[in-house]
């Protein structure tokens, strides 16, 4: 059995002008609202597991839907909100502006610190994280090869789970968009 978790393309929200936190929670309404750019080619690893999955699932949000469209055109995929991306924490700070992809890394630190307001904790996003590998190894139980169409950081925490699991693959997946880790387990039990 294996699972491959993807990281979907890159946005094609372009938008990259400092603003203040309270405008980067509308920032990320807007990059999930986009959907992503077509890229010229894909990685092979990429395209040959999603070509040999006997079953694609994605997040809900556009940018894995439409991912998931543009590697699989005649494919269809099952998604679900359990897939999406973990949130960040929404300060309000109206003073300090950055440009969004300073705010999503000086976010993301502090939510790793705990600190989660208006967004689901990291304990609650390793809690559904493990869910949702649970949901995808009863994918791989009835399907043998299952690829995931998600999202970087999610599907970080789905691998760790995977991997507490038994299941074998690289320790870290990759951060760059359609990037493609497989995870395989030999003997279910």
């Amino acid at each position: 059995m294996e699972i491959s978790l993807i990281r979907h393309g890159q946005s094609l929200l372009m938008e990259n002008a400092q603003v203040t936190c309270v405008e980067f929670q509308k920032w990320v309404e807007k990059y999930n609202d986009h959907g992503v750019l077509e890229p010229s080619t894909y990685p092979f690893e990429t395209i040959e597991k999603v070509s040999n999955a006997n079953i694609i699932i994605t997040s809900d949000l556009k940018r894995a839907v439409q991912s998931a469209t543009l590697l699989r055109p005649k494919g269809q995929a099952i998604s679900s909100p359990i897939f999406r991306e973990t949130e960040l924490p929404a300060p309000s700070m109206t003073k300090v502006k950055l440009r969004p992809s300073i705010w999503a890394i000086l976010l993301r630190l502090v939510w790793f610190c705990g600190y989660s307001h208006q967004c689901e904790s990291m304990r609650n996003a390793k809690a559904r994280a493990n869910k949702a590998a649970e949901q995808l190894i009863n994918y791989a139980k009835e399907h043998q090869s299952v690829a995931l169409i998600g999202h970087g950081f999610f599907n970080m925490l789905i691998a760790k789970e995977l991997q507490k699991k038994g299941w074998k693959g690289k320790r870290k997946t990759g951060a760059k968009h359609w990037n493609c880790t497989t995870y395989t387990l030999s003997n279910p039990s």
